[in-house]
C-alpha cells in the first residue's frame, strides 16, 4: 500500500527536526534554563541557525503533502517558500506528482497516506491536503487523530456530516487548521466587512452569487463513461478511489475532471462556493440556512425514463438560500435571500453599472436598501453602486485584523503566533451552507426546511440519507 522510497528525509536527524508547539515550548525551556537564567522563552536568533536569509531549524515546521499532484503541488511550493520543511510527500499517481517529487528529492514518497502518517507521524507536526473533495475528509481526520495540524483545500470535505464531524475533531484536538478559500485573507474581503458593517449600501436583505466554472473547466449533465481503459501503470486506481464505492477506472473521472462527478467532486458549487460565498457570510454574519431551494437544467443525463440521474452535476443550476433574521455585533440584522447562480446562469447587470461594463466571471452583489456593491471571487476588491458611495466608503475605520497572507497564518500559528482567520470553525459551517446547496440539487423545486443546529431536512426525510455515504471498508472517520 505504500511506495517508500530507500532514502530518510533531512528531517529525521535531530538539527532538522521541527518541534509541534508544546514540544516547541517546552524544548525552549530546556534551553533556556542551560542557557542563562535570564532567558526566556526565546527563539534562537536567526543569524545563529539559519544563515543568510534562511529560516533556523528552530523555527522550520515539519509538514507532509498528501495529494501533491496540482494545487497540491502549488500548495507544497508556496508553503516550502515560506520555510516549511516537507519531510514526506504521498500522491497516488507517481506521474501527476512527479514534478513536486523532484522538487524535494529528500521526502520520503508513499501511495497510501494512513501508512504514511502511522511511519512518519512523530517527524511531523502538520499535514497539507489537497486530494480530491471525496478524501479530504478521511485523510484530515487520520492527521488530525494523530494530532498534526491541517491545512485542507477547499471544499472542507465531501458531505454534511464529515464537515461537522471533522469540524468538532479539530476543536477538540485543539490542532491549528485552514482551509483553502485563500480569499478570505485578502484587503478586499475586510473592506467588504467594513463598508456592509458602516452601512455605506444601507440594509442588506439580498445577495447574489454565481461562478462560471460548470461546463468550462469540467463537464457537467453527462452519464457515466462507457468501456474499461487500461489503469495508468502510475496510478494506484483503488486509492484514489478512496472510501467511495467501487467502479471501473476511466480517463473521464481521473485526474482531472471528478469535480463534475457526484460520487467524487462537488461540482461548481463546492468547488468555488467556498471562495465567493465565504464573504456574504462572514460579512452578514448569515450563520445556517432555514430554507434551500433548487432549479436545475433537465437534460438527458439527469432524465433516463422516470428516473433521475445523478451521477453528474447538472449543465447549469440556480440555488436559492433563505436566512432568517439574526442578532450580530449588537444589531438584529434583517433576513437574507442569497442566490447562487452557474454553468453560465448569472443575476441582471445592475443599472447602475455604466454602458458597457458587466460583472466579473466570477463574484458577489450585495443589493442593499441605499445603493450595490460587487467583487469578484477570491476576496477582489469591492466596488460601489452609484460610484459616489466610494467617497463615504473612504472615511470608514479599518476594524479587522489584516492578515499576513493566507499561508503565512497556518504556518504562523503552528508555531504557536497568531491565529488563523479560516480555521474549521469558520470554514466548516461554510462548507455546510455550500453543501446544502448540492443536497438541494438532488431535488429540484422541492424546498428543504433545514435544522442547521441539528444537520438534519425536517420535511423531506429521505434526503437525509445523503448527508453522508457509506465508506468502503477500510476507510473511516476515526
Amino acid at each position: 500500500m505504500t511506495d517508500r522510497l530507500p532514502h530518510a528525509p533531512e528531517a529525521h536527524t535531530p538539527a532538522g527536526a521541527i518541534l509541534g508547539r508544546r514540544r516547541f515550548l517546552s524544548r525552549s525551556a530546556t534551553a533556556a534554563v542551560a542557557a542563562s537564567p535570564a532567558w526566556s522563552f526565546m527563539i534562537v536568533p536567526r543569524h545563529v541557525l539559519g544563515g543568510q536569509g534562511q529560516v533556523p531549524p528552530s523555527e522550520r515546521v515539519n509538514l507532509a503533502g498528501i495529494g501533491v499532484g496540482g494545487m497540491g503541488g502549488g500548495d507544497v511550493g508556496t508553503f516550502t517558500k515560506l520555510g516549511a520543511n516537507f519531510v514526506a510527500l504521498c500522491d497516488v499517481d507517481d506521474e501527476r506528482a512527479q514534478g513536486t517529487f523532484q522538487a524535494h528529492p529528500k521526502a520520503t514518497r508513499y501511495k497510501d497516506f494512513r501508512v504514511m502518517l502511522d511511519k512518519e507521524g512523530k517527524h511531523l507536526d502538520g499535514c497539507t491536503i489537497s486530494t480530491p473533495d471525496h478524501t479530504h475528509a478521511v485523510a484530515a481526520m487520520a492527521a488530525i487523530g494523530s494530532g498534526k495540524h491541517v491545512y485542507v483545500q477547499k471544499p472542507l470535505t465531501h458531505t454534511l456530516r464529515e464537515a461537522r464531524t471533522l469540524t468538532e475533531a479539530a476543536r477538540k484536538a485543539g490542532v491549528v487548521t485552514q482551509m483553502g478559500n485563500q480569499g478570505h485573507a485578502t484587503e478586499g474581503a475586510r473592506l467588504t466587512n467594513e463598508w456592509i458593517q458602516a452601512g455605506i449600501i444601507g440594509e442588506v436583505r439580498e445577495v447574489h452569487t454565481w461562478s462560471d466554472r460548470a461546463g468550462r473547466l469540467w463537464k457537467q449533465g453527462i452519464n457515466r463513461p462507457e468501456g474499461t481503459p487500461p489503469i495508468p501503470a502510475t496510478l494506484d486506481w483503488n486509492l484514489w478511489l478512496g472510501p467511495v464505492a467501487d467502479r471501473p477506472y476511466h480517463p473521464a473521472y481521473c485526474p482531472h475532471a471528478w469535480r463534475g462527478w457526484v460520487d467524487f467532486g462537488t461540482g461548481a458549487l463546492g468547488d468555488m462556493g467556498c471562495h465567493i460565498i465565504d464573504h456574504p457570510m462572514w460579512a452578514l454574519a448569515l450563520g445556517s440556512p432555514t430554507t434551500v431551494e433548487s432549479r436545475i437544467t433537465l437534460d438527458g443525463a439527469y432524465l433516463e425514463g422516470n428516473t433521475r440521474n445523478f451521477d453528474s452535476f447538472p449543465i447549469a443550476a440556480v440555488v436559492t438560500y433563505d436566512f432568517p433574521a439574526r442578532e450580530a455585533a449588537g444589531k438584529t440584522l434583517p433576513p437574507v435571500r442569497m442566490t447562487w447562480y452557474e454553468g453560465g446562469l448569472m443575476p441582471p447587470t445592475p443599472a447602475e453599472l455604466p454602458a458597457g461594463e458587466k460583472l466579473p466571471d466570477n463574484g458577489v452583489l450585495y443589493v442593499g436598501s441605499k445603493g450595490k456593491m460587487f467583487h469578484s471571487s477570491h476576496g477582489g476588491t469591492p466596488r460601489l453602486l452609484p460610484a459616489d458611495f466610494a467617497e463615504s466608503a473612504k472615511a470608514v475605520p479599518a476594524s479587522i485584523p489584516r492578515s499576513p497572507g493566507h499561508y503565512e497564518e497556518w504556518l504562523l500559528a503552528c508555531k504557536g503566533q497568531g491565529k488563523t482567520m479560516s480555521n474549521f470553525d469558520v470554514s466548516g459551517p461554510l462548507t455546510e451552507t455550500v453543501l446544502l446547496g448540492v443536497l438541494a440539487m438532488r431535488v429540484p423545486g422541492e424546498r428543504i426546511e433545514w435544522d442547521g443546529p441539528n444537520l438534519h431536512v425536517k420535511n423531506l426525510p429521505d434526503l437525509n440519507q445523503h448527508l453522508h455515504i457509506d465508506y468502503r471498508p477500510g476507510w473511516s472517520l476515526g
